[in-house]
């Protein structure tokens, strides 16, 4: 169960069926999140890529505040119809097109196809550091991200990233949430790449 935080559905619960394995990002991080994005962006102009996007707290969060363009990449298909029946009851059909499919390959099969302001991750907890690596590398050299973007990762508290393009990590309890900008010709050089 989570509830969307603001935005035309403010304070609405969504529950998911008890038999699904999720952890959506707590009310209190999630808050504190978007409060930091709304001071940035405009929400209603930004287009939004939410990965492992589990059953949509993320993507309902930012079409319930008005963005219009959200991608929503997961691979368990009981959570993408999940998030694809709750964003119609919720009148957000056209706002968010949910892809199914594994993380990794989609970044590949899409590169260089479209880019967004906004890219969130919220990969498992368990998922070994050089896979956020691996994440990392895949948004930042494939032009995912626009000129003024910013790619977020949710992760334990615990971990810690050292990359040229971390710009901040904010933490909030066992989670945090590191901010990296897009790579800019003056540092792309300095990119490591396993």
């Amino acid at each position: 169960m989570y509830r969307i935080i603001s935005g035309r559905w403010k304070a609405k619960k969504i529950a998911a069926p008890k038999n699904f394995d999720v952890r959506p990002t707590t009310d209190f991080a999630k808050e504190a999140l978007f409060s930091i994005l709304e001071n940035t962006y405009d929400m209603q102009s930004v287009s939004v890529l939410d990965l492992f996007a589990g059953i949509g707290s993320i993507t309902l969060e930012f079409a319930s505040r008005g963005t219009q363009d959200v991608t929503s990449v997961e691979m368990n298909p009981k959570h993408t119809a999940f998030i694809n029946s709750t964003a119609a009851e919720l009148d957000m059909s056209l706002q968010v097109n949910v892809q199914r499919g594994d993380v990794f390959d989609w970044l590949k099969k899409f590169r260089n196809k479209k880019s967004f302001e906004i890219i969130f991750s919220d990969a498992p907890f368990e998922m070994e550091e050089k896979k956020y690596q691996d994440i990392i590398s895949l948004v930042l050299n494939n032009k995912f991200l626009k000129e003024n973007g910013v790619l977020i990762i949710e992760h334990q508290s615990r971990m810690k990233f050292s990359h040229p393009n971390l710009t901040d990590t904010r933490k909030y309890g066992n989670v945090s949430f590191s901010f990296f900008r897009p790579n800019t010709a003056d540092h792309a050089a300095l990119e490591i790449t396993e």
